[in-house]
This record gives structure tokens, sequence and C-alpha cells, in this order.
């Protein structure tokens, strides 16, 4: 039987920590060197007396250590965090997708301008022409495409191929939403194509861990800034709208969430590095 099961969580993960740095032959430290990290820092994380380090004080351990987060996060199978609140009052997050956690615009309609001959102004005019009807599942997926590729002059057209291989990850996200997920009651609000998220997933191109909501524009039947989707948004998150932290790329977007009374973050995906650090701020825990 795991000795871990049932150990309060900062406790686990400091048992766990100091046996992977004992595993790797390493003093204390050895690994504050090796992982720039003070000496008081690490012996309070391995005696349990901090309640929640951060996820990348723990990545950059893992690295030192030579193994991964989840081998240091993932102490037991059943390991359980309580979810917290922030000191703002904070308990659930909404994540954007496009903009926040993925990249893809400019890659996107570049490649596609190569391939057919197309400006990249043109395909980008038509893609915002029609991607809302998208989104919302007005248009199905072969019906987008056939009026983009109608729009552009070109007999076929495959923008989900192009989209997909575009997608980048946002740098520090996925740290960011791992951590945040162990504390917080976390999920997706986004406008996207129909079956997006699932290949998504599958492609490992979002954050792996469980979300306690997914708002798919296809799915509702709306897309942001339209009140219905911020409606069904609110009722699977199950917390007062003052309690819900909605991050997102497009102003539009947050005003109408702003307005509701959920706290906002704008996400500068050209500085995602000032943008996290916002969010981190927003989502310190209460003691």
């Amino acid at each position: 039987m795991n000795e871990l099961v049932g150990t309060a969580p900062e406790l686990a993960l400091g048992k766990k920590l100091q046996k992977a740095r004992q595993s790797a032959g390493m003093t204390q430290q050895t690994l504050c060197h090796a992982a720039n990290l003070s000496y008081s820092t690490l012996a309070k994380i391995e005696r349990g007396a901090i309640k929640s380090p951060s996820i990348f004080t723990i990545q950059s351990i893992a690295e030192a250590l030579n193994t991964s987060l989840d081998s240091l996060l993932d102490f037991s199978p059943t390991a359980h965090v309580v979810k917290r609140q922030s000191k703002t009052g904070i308990r659930f997050v909404y994540f954007d997708v496009n903009g926040c956690l993925v990249r893809f615009f400019q890659k996107a309609f570049t490649k596609l301008a190569e391939d057919t001959g197309a400006s990249a102004d043109q395909i980008e005019t038509a893609f915002w022409h029609y991607n809302d009807e998208v989104c919302r599942g007005s248009l199905s997926i072969d019906e987008f495409n056939a009026a983009m590729a109608r729009r552009l002059g070109l007999p076929t057209l495959d923008w989900a191929t192009y989209y997909m291989e575009a997608l980048d990850p946002m740098p520090g996200m996925a740290e960011l939403v791992t951590w945040a997920s162990q504390y917080y009651q976390v999920g997706l609000l986004t406008n996207i194509l129909p079956g997006a998220i699932e290949t998504m997933r599958s492609r490992e191109l979002l954050p792996n861990i469980h979300y306690d909501a997914i708002v798919d524009s296809s799915v509702v039947g709306a897309v942001k800034p339209e009140p219905a989707i911020y409606d069904h948004a609110a009722k699977l998150a199950g917390v007062s709208e003052d309690e819900i932290l909605f991050i997102d790329d497009s102003r539009p977007n947050l005003v109408t969430a702003e307005k509701r009374g959920w706290r906002v973050i704008w996400f500068d995906d050209y500085d995602p590095a000032t943008s996290i650090e916002r969010i981190k701020q927003a989502l310190e825990l209460a003691d």
C-alpha cells in the first residue's frame, strides 16, 4: 500500500521530493544550487511547511533531479487537493483557448497563402467573415470550408488541417493551468471549431488536466461575447459570479464577463510572461 495515501498534500509532496532527491544522490545544498533555489525554501517544501509551493519552483526542482513534474506531483493514485479560494475570492478560473492556451493565426494564414497563392490578408478576411458562424455551430466544417473556398476562388479548402498544424502551445501556460487546477476549479470557455477541443487534447496541445467545465461555443450554440454562452458557463461553474476569473485575449469578451460581475484578466499573447505573472497574482491563495 502506498504510504502517502491519505497524507496531507503538502506533506506527501515533501516526502516525494525528498525521496527523489536522495535517489538522485543529491544533498539539499546541491539540489538548491542546481535548481537555483534557496536552502530555506527547499527545506520548508520537504517538511511540508509550504501549503502551496509554486508549480514553477517544483518544475525547477524536477529538472534539476532529471525527473518529470508529474512524477513529483502525482504522489498517490488517490491524491486529492481540496479546492481553495484566492485572497480576492476567486474559486473558478475559465481560460480561453485561442490566443491564451495556443497560438495559430499567423502561421495558418501564411501557410495557406503559400499553398494557394491567395494573399494572407484575403485569407484572414475570409476567415473572420465566417468564423462566428462555424464556431456557433450554425455552419458545419464542410460548409465553412466550402464558403471559404468560394470567397477565395479556390476549388477546395481544409481549414481544420491548416489550423491544427499551425497550433503552438502558449509558452508557460501549461505549467500555470496545471498549478491552478491543483487549488481551483478550472474550465475552458472558448469560441472554437466543432471537434477542435477533442483533437487538441488528443494531440496534447492543451494542458493535460481534468477540466471542471468545458464551454465549447459550437456545442452551446453561442459565441462570446453573446450573453447565452456566459449564462451556460456560469451555470456549469456552480459558484457566485464574483468568484469566477475569466482570462481571454479579446477585450470585448472580457467586458461582457466583467459586467456580469466576473473577475477578468486580458491576456497578451505577444507578452505571455507578463500576463502569467498577473494571473498568478490574482490567484494568490488565501491563508
